[in-house]
């Protein structure tokens, strides 16, 4: 038997769209987020509703939408409003189960920094920003993070906090008055990490062949390790097939 091969992008794909449940109203932008909700979908959970931060809510898109505001997620959408009734009566309102967010550092605390590289008034790099994902990360029921796993992506402090996980621990946190519960996990290349009782981020999953050493090697801080480790089921012939076939034929993210 052939074993199937598959890349990293499809691997963080399937296991965030394993995350999702059947019934969950999903605060979703483009990229791999997208194609995660479209997945589960299109397997496991065929009641799931999409929502788009231009206001589109149960979006079914026909093509790979390449912007939150590609015509194609309006076609066969339950409602369309404007983006101050997404985030106000929606998303605040706690009618948002799970908000899928990215970014280009997370920190020990699930912390995500999606605006500089290095100090704020001198930056090496300046990144888009924001968006809508800090009131996602404060407001939706729970948040899931995708992101490849790379020590420049995982300090153990972000150099600034656009979107709070668990800031400096969970009871910073719940101090703030934020209604959502945070991030529950981040899905990389190599594993899944998820908070533990403190809200620091321990490694509990494991992808196929991947080691311990792997995952510390490329975390930035002393990364702690679940007392029993799960390994997860490689991606599966029909996921595969959906996402290569029907949700990004092009391969414009999962190549």
């Amino acid at each position: 038997m052939t074993e199937t091969t598959y890349s990293s992008a499809e691997l963080m794909c399937v296991n965030a769209a394993r995350l999702l449940r059947d019934g969950d109203n999903v605060f979703v932008g483009v990229g791999l987020p997208n194609l995660a909700c479209n997945l589960a979908r299109r397997t496991h959970a065929p009641n799931l509703q999409m929502i788009y931060e231009a206001g589109v809510i149960g979006a079914r898109p026909s093509r790979l939408p390449l912007s939150i505001g590609d015509p194609t997620l309006v076609s066969g959408a339950m409602s369309v409003v404007s983006m101050y009734d997404i985030f106000t009566l929606y998303l605040q309102r706690g009618n948002v189960d799970v908000g899928f967010l990215g970014g280009a550092q997370i920190d020990r605390y699930g912390n995500i920094n999606a605006t500089v590289i290095g100090p704020y008034a001198a930056p090496k790099v300046r990144l888009p920003g924001s968006g809508g994902s800090q009131e996602i990360a404060a407001w939706a029921n729970r948040c899931y993070i995708i992101t490849p796993h790379q020590k420049r992506r995982f300090p153990e402090r972000v150099d600034f906090a656009t979107s709070a996980g668990y800031l400096s621990g969970q009871g910073e946190r719940q101090a703030a008055g934020v209604r959502g519960k945070g991030p529950v996990a981040v899905v990389t290349d190599l594993g899944i990490l998820e908070p533990d009782e403190t809200g620091e981020m321990n490694l509990t999953t494991l992808h196929p062949g991947v080691s311990v050493e792997q995952v510390k090697a490329n975390t930035g801080w002393d990364l702690k390790v679940a007392s029993t480790l799960a390994v997860t089921e490689p991606p599966g012939e029909q996921e595969l097939r959906i996402l290569r076939q029907e949700l990004d034929p092009t391969g414009i993210y999962i190549k």
